[in-house]
């Protein structure tokens, strides 16, 4: 069994009591993980200016190129993992058993964070919009003969995360090329990839005293989002409902992506069937732009039916199976418990489970220790249904048929949309709306994303503040 410490900026450290990872199949123990208290964390905090100012001397030219050799070590490197050394496929094999997610889609997602640290100076590029990256060095620019000056918001970034998608460590990944410490609270059942990502820095050459690896429970996680000067957090609407106010915390919760055709689209909606396909199940459902809604002003019986049957075939495939389409669940009672919430939705008049209809087969699979939810398109007659605006943790959505003349205005929050039309007033109403912070124009899916732009927040405005400056000497260009 693998024994995983904290690190404590420089410090490693063992506690006496530790989380006990096991195999979601066989309940065999994987791993142990060592714990910290608020008070280690409130300590760690505290000495964080000294470890702020260390990574700030470091030119950032030299912090990309530290990027570059991590991205080839996470991918091709036996790194230490505790008290062994685990190789790519070694770590995604530790990390499926432990989370339920499909092997195949573990290594998938993996890949993104080595892509983010590949190709740091791109990702940099498109959160700053294009600023010269040598403004990280000296704090300001005069580029196009206009002064634009940035301060940092913090002397530590916390990041209090996940146990689904690896997929989701690629948006801390840039913190340190703009050298503010990196302080990681990992999932409880995926310690794994903040882990290899922080040896693979280390092995790169960045200081062990800017990074923090912090397993911790519900208490700790709740010192750092109060104790960090700027971080992120995981979780559903009701875990980030205290942060939601809070300046300081970039939430990452549910996204409600939807699917929206246009009326000049919405009878060529068979042509569109692979697109739906993809933004409802890719990934197995989990990631918050995963389409769980589609909106359509015509033709909703037809697209409810023609999905289902796309999605009717998938099967609860082992966690090896390459060719596995959804994701187990690492607590069976979960997916108990969300099967149980689609169900007593259905009860409400004025909605259709038409994948069951279908399948003609439960949408809760058990064997053993796992349980599956199979891919579920509900029919709702309006968006008033509890089960038009919901989203779970596997491929679901709702179909509703909505005018488009008033369907932006009652669509809600949505964190990616894609809009199906090349009617230019529509596209315009779209590129308009408040509701949308991600927004594919045309035949591309809520999951398809582009590294060069932000993704829920913009992670160099959270950790940088812009500033009015003048120079009584005039500095030179950057």
């Amino acid at each position: 069994m693998i024994q995983i410490p904290a690190l404590r900026f420089g410090k490693t450290y063992t506690s006496l009591e530790k989380a006990t990872l096991v195999h979601h199949v066989t309940g065999e123990p994987v791993a142990e993980v060592s714990q910290v208290t608020g008070s280690m964390i409130a300590r760690d905090v505290s000495n964080m200016e000294r470890a702020h100012k260390e990574l700030a001397a470091i030119p950032v030219r030299d912090i990309l190129a530290m990027y570059k050799k991590a991205a080839d070590y996470f991918l091709n490197a036996a790194l230490p993992c505790g008290d062994t050394e685990l190789t790519f496929d070694q770590y995604t094999r530790n990390l499926s058993a432990t989370t339920g997610s499909a092997l195949v889609f573990c290594d998938r997602n993996a890949r993104k964070v080595h892509y983010v640290l590949d190709n740091i100076e791109e990702v940099i590029g498109g959160l700053t919009r294009g600023m010269p990256i040598e403004v990280l060095d000296q704090g300001y620019s005069t580029a196009g003969g206009r002064m634009q000056a940035f301060y940092p918001t913090t002397n530590v970034f916390g990041a209090v995360l996940p146990s689904n998608s690896p997929g989701v460590h690629s948006l801390w990944v840039p913190t340190l090329a703009f050298k503010i410490p990196l302080l990681l609270k990992p999932g409880r059942e995926e310690p794994w990839t903040p882990y290899r990502v922080l040896q693979a820095f280390l092995k790169a050459g960045v200081p062990a005293s800017v990074l923090g690896f912090l397993p911790t429970d519900h208490a700790g996680s709740a010192d750092i989002l109060r104790l960090c000067g700027r971080s992120m957090a995981f979780g559903d609407d009701r875990s980030m409902a205290p942060y939601k106010n809070d300046h300081r915390v970039e939430i990452h919760g549910t996204g409600y992506s939807k699917i929206i055709f246009g009326e000049d689209q919405a009878d060529n909606w068979e042509r569109h069937l692979d697109l739906l396909a993809e933004a409802v199940a890719a990934n197995g459902g989990r990631a918050c732009v995963n389409a769980s809604a589609i909106w359509t002003p015509r033709n909703a019986d037809a697209i409810a039916t023609g999905l289902a049957k796309k999605l009717a075939g998938a099967k609860a495939r082992p966690w090896d199976d390459p060719n596995c389409e959804i994701s187990a669940f690492a607590k069976p009672e979960v997916a108990e418990a969300i099967n149980a919430m689609v169900d007593e939705g259905l009860k409400t008049p004025g909605a259709r489970d038409v994948t069951q209809e279908l399948r003609g087969t439960p949408r809760l699979v058990k064997e053993g220790r796992c349980a599956w939810l199979l891919p579920t398109i509900i029919r709702c007659d309006g968006p008033e249904h509890p089960l038009a605006n919901k989203e779970f943790l596997f491929p679901y959505a709702s179909v509703i048929e909505y005018p488009q003349y008033d369907v932006l205005k009652r669509i809600g929050y949505t964190l990616a949309a894609t809009a199906l039309t090349d009617d230019p007033a529509f596209i315009a109403e779209c590129m308009a709306c408040a509701n949308i912070e991600r927004l594919n124009i045309g035949p591309l899916p809520t999951n398809r994303l582009t590294w060069d732009q932000p993704h829920e927040g913009n992670l160099f405005t959270h950790l940088y503040k812009q500033r009015a400056l003048q120079h009584a000497r005039k500095p030179a260009a950057v």
